[in-house]
């Protein structure tokens, strides 16, 4: 066949795969939960009493390729896969590396060679799950704890930032994998206090609203490819209907007929 043959056109329509990373206690868990019948590949004991269907906790980095292949191979109707969490899964691949190479630490191996080792195993991790993917029709969530990195920006002074808390090599791997990379965490507003004699005091105000911010800023680190609003509610059901190409945060007010 002809490769003119094989063109391609119009959208391609894919289960989504998305990193989820916010602060502590946020939801992150709750958000993968509400996914089209999940099923949770655990690597760390966290989801306390989340209603939902699970692995047994991963205590070594072969479980969660055997989970994995699980779902590949095994009659079973889960339509999402969660891996909670990509941080601890890293513990557990950097433990791998570690018995391979005989050492303690991944920090014996020189020159800094081990994180590079452990980037094979975070690719058999993302081939796994892009099988599940593609020929299992399964949606991906990885979920991950946020960190506060410094980032030497070219353009500008040093500044902090959050980021999902992953080595620096595995984490650009795993983002530029996702579809989407989202920050969960709490709306915060400022309200700015005149104290006189030129003194100003600035307070942190939070109502418990928990949001995604879906959009690279200063403050964060964030993709999508589904031109997502800045901020959405931390709520997979309205994720998930703008992936579907709906935008469930329009208003549904229909302007007023007129008389005649």
């Amino acid at each position: 066949m002809k490769l003119l043959n094989q063109i391609q056109r119009g959208k391609t329509v894919a289960p989504r795969r998305a990193l989820v990373y916010g602060v502590h206690g946020v939801g992150k868990s709750t958000f993968g939960s509400m996914a089209e019948r999940p099923i949770f590949v655990q690597t760390e004991d966290g989801l306390g009493t989340i209603e939902c269907e699970k692995f047994p906790v991963a205590i070594q980095y072969t479980d969660v390729i055997a989970a994995l292949s699980a779902l590949y191979s095994e009659e079973h109707e889960y339509r999402t896969v969660v891996i909670d969490s990509a941080d601890w899964l890293e513990r557990l691949i950097f433990a791998d590396v570690c018995k391979k190479r005989g050492v303690e630490s991944i920090e014996d191996i020189p020159y800094g060679k081990g994180y590079v080792f452990a980037l094979t195993n975070w690719r058999e991790v993302l081939q796994g799950l892009d099988a599940l993917r593609n020929e299992r029709g399964m949606t991906v969530i990885l979920l991950a704890h946020a960190q506060i990195e410094r980032f030497a920006n070219p353009e500008t002074d040093t500044y902090d930032r959050y980021s999902p808390r992953l080595h620096k090599q595995a984490s650009a791997l795993v983002q530029e994998w996702c579809d989407e990379v989202v920050f969960a965490t709490y709306a915060i507003h400022t309200k700015t206090t005149d104290e006189g004699f030129g003194r100003k005091r600035v307070q942190g105000i939070g109502t418990g609203e928990r949001v995604i911010r879906t959009t690279e800023r200063p403050a964060h680190v964030a993709k999508n490819r589904l031109n997502l609003p800045d901020e959405i509610p931390l709520d997979y059901s309205v994720y998930a209907a703008f992936a579907r190409g709906e935008n469930p945060l329009a208003t549904a007010e229909q302007p007023a007929e007129q008389g005649v």
